[in-house]
């Protein structure tokens, strides 16, 4: 089988592509020469590995002889994983909505030489169909006009120009006030879904930050309503087949709006964000049910994405061979086979029929309680969840015989250390030391393989690393260290931390427009330099920039930090108030900045109650630090947040806000009464 460049690639998407008849080029100084000195335009294909229409279309127009021997005689083709190069992809995802109107993957753009698009859409068919036009009439359509009217074809390619220019517009800036986080949490209920829970109708997808904006805001505001319906998701997500019920860890959303069918590949990031919501709710009912969806997610990610030395892999397919959800679906017989005299009681907890309810099988999703199955089956529930847990093993075990989805084996830097917070949050509500050494490792990993000359990189596989650290690298890994410093304080987590910060705000921040740019002012030359500001399945980089800058202030109190925060939220305030879906990761440091950070230090762990109480207190506005022993103080004592503060035989808590703090407190009603 003939083989195109991207065989030396690392990228599992890019490799997919390897042995195309297309002759397929990486994005690279070498492919952008090739079609300015062979005056011919690009065909750029962006998409990732685990996207389900990324695979339709390269089966029906890549791999098809005569589109592909048309697209070498007439293009310069361009394959670009979006997860490697999201600057790239950022760019043409704006085109496209100006375009059409929606974005998506896979990406489809027709370039001039020197990159500029004029023409673009996400997935073709490969023939016309439904008054559509094919991807085969497209690239001949497209290839004429280049030849034959190219004023035409430049006037639109400055056209999307002028328009993507116009998008980095300058913000208004807002006044920082209470009212905007009132208007914020009044529109996003108002999206909400009062029957299932999640926002708006399908597809659905889990948004982490928004459950836990309207977790915060409901403690701010003492309205419970907010708390209810975050909780309600939580439920019905956990309850439904966008959670995979046996095997733990998330699917990447649901395509109905009651979270049963989902799409069903696995993301690493969601499986990074979802469980802080699972932590977040345990903390605030303290209903082992959370915990327990959180552990199942976390286990999950340490047992089957998680690389032998420590880092995290991107991501497993929705399909295995060459079906959607084959892996996870299951026929009563089967199960009935499996599970012998415990089928019955299963089948009833997790909805297993003869007729199934997807396609004619049975994804497992689950709408009764344990007690009712005690009822029905005459045991107690002790007993109920006993059989439950030994059936999920036992199916766990057969599935895991079965043809697994593809796996995206490549490290993100960016994924991963939303991951190592995840572990870090997972590891307070549970003390479940496993957590933590996750973390710790993987930010190990992350400082021996994914550094060069003091600068991040953002991805890495089989031993090479490559292509510089994006704004959402820097930030993220900044609060990854921040989370783990919290729980084990050594100097080492917060001068990297604070080193990387130094270097974001001298090589991303826009000093005009109050806002970091996507990439540093030594990266490659674009069409333009793009920024990212909305908070949708990935928190943005401007967001949790705010966000470590305003952890640092409070660490370091260097002036500088703070004054990045507030010009950050400043200038995006009035946009997450009125669309507070797209923002609620800002939404969440907006709320901590206008209440002022709780400052809380414990001193001497051997009290387990009082750091139990404190770990598992929902304290959504706090920065809190755990100090273990006489040295790890000594060593802090540069850093203006551990100063004046001494280590005591008994276990001692320091409470502070805005400069003031409480002298040190030994029992928990003291140190509730301070909260």
């Amino acid at each position: 089988m003939a083989e195109n460049s991207l065989i030396n690639e690392s990228s599992p998407y890019l490799l997919q592509h390897a042995h195309n008849p297309v002759d397929w080029h990486a994005w690279n100084d070498e492919t952008l020469k090739k079609a300015k000195d062979e005056n011919k335009p690009i065909f750029l294909s962006i998409g990732y590995s685990s996207c389900h229409w990324c695979h339709v279309m390269a089966h029906e127009s890549f791999e098809n002889e005569e589109v592909a021997k048309f697209m070498n005689e007439n293009f310069v083709n361009i394959k670009v994983d979006r997860e490697e190069r999201p600057d790239i992809d950022d760019i043409y995802q704006k085109v496209c909505q100006i375009a059409t109107g929606q974005g998506g993957w896979p990406l489809s753009i027709f370039l001039t030489p020197d990159q500029k698009p004029f023409y673009v859409g996400t997935y073709f068919p490969v023939l016309d169909s439904y008054g559509r036009k094919g991807f085969g009439s497209i690239c001949r359509q497209l290839s004429q006009a280049w030849k034959e009217k190219p004023k035409d074809i430049e006037k639109s390619a400055e056209g999307f120009v002028d328009a993507l220019h116009k998008t980095e517009t300058p913000k208004v800036s807002a006044k920082l006030e209470r009212t905007i986080l009132d208007e914020a949490a009044m529109n996003l209920f108002q999206i909400g879904d009062s029957t299932y829970g999640g926002f708006g109708s399908a597809p659905k997808f889990p948004n982490a930050a928004n459950i836990s904006f309207l977790f915060r805001y409901a403690k701010l505001s003492g309205l419970s309503k907010f708390n209810e319906f975050a909780l309600k998701t939580l439920n019905k997500m956990a309850k439904g087949g966008i959670f995979d019920q046996i095997g733990g860890g998330f699917h990447r959303y649901s395509t109905d709006a009651k979270w049963l069918v989902p799409h069903f590949e696995k993301m690493l990031y969601d499986n990074a964000l979802i469980p802080v919501n699972y932590a977040e709710a345990y903390q605030i009912t303290k209903d082992p049910f959370y915990l327990d969806v959180l552990q199942k997610t976390l286990d999950f990610v340490l047992r089957e994405m998680t690389l032998p030395e420590g880092g995290f892999y991107s991501a497993y397919d929705a399909d295995s061979e060459g079906i959607e959800g084959k892996f996870y679906v299951w026929k009563k017989s089967e199960i009935k086979e499996i599970l012998g005299s415990d089928a019955d009681l299963f089948c009833l907890y997790y909805d297993v029929t003869d007729g199934g309810n997807w396609e004619g099988n049975n994804i497992l999703c689950n709408n009764l309680n344990i007690s009712t199955i005690a009822f029905n089956f005459g045991t107690t529930e002790e007993k109920v969840q006993d059989i439950l847990k030994s059936c999920s093993e036992k199916l766990l075990k057969v599935r895991s015989m079965r043809t697994r989805p593809g796996l995206d084996d490549k490290i993100l830097v960016s994924w991963n250390s939303l991951m190592i917070t995840a572990f870090a949050k997972g590891y307070r509500v549970t003390n479940d030391p496993k957590y933590l050494n996750a973390a710790k490792t993987c930010i190990a990993f992350i400082e021996s393989n994914l550094f060069a000359d003091d600068k991040l990189l953002r991805t890495y596989k089989n031993g090479t690393a490559k292509i510089d650290g994006y704004l959402e690298d820097y930030s993220y890994f900044i609060n990854a260290l921040l989370d783990v410093f919290e729980i084990e304080p050594e100097p080492k987590y917060l001068k990297l931390a604070l080193k990387l910060g130094h270097h974001l705000v001298d090589h991303f921040w826009d000093s005009e427009n109050n806002s970091f740019f996507m990439t540093s002012d030594d990266h490659e030359k674009l069409i333009v330099r793009p920024k990212s500001n909305y908070d949708l399945s990935l928190p943005s980089g401007n967001s949790v920039s705010a966000f470590v800058m305003l952890r640092l202030y409070h660490l370091s109190q260097e002036q500088n930090f703070l004054q990045i925060v507030t010009k950050i939220l400043e200038s995006q305030a009035q946009m997450a108030a009125e669309n507070p879906f797209g923002f609620g990761y800002l939404l969440n440091t907006l709320s901590i900045y206008l209440q002022k950070p709780v400052e809380i230090t414990i001193i001497n762990t051997e009290n387990s109650e009082i750091c139990k109480s404190l770990l598992t207190n929902y304290l959504p506005n706090s920065f809190m630090v755990t100090i273990q022993n006489s040295t790890q103080l000594e060593n802090l004592s540069e850093f203006p947040f551990f100063a004046g503060k001494t280590f005591e035989e008994k276990t001692s808590v320091f409470v502070c806000k805005d400069f003031s703090c409480s002298l040190p407190l030994h029992t928990i009603d003291e140190i509730n009464s301070h909260l």
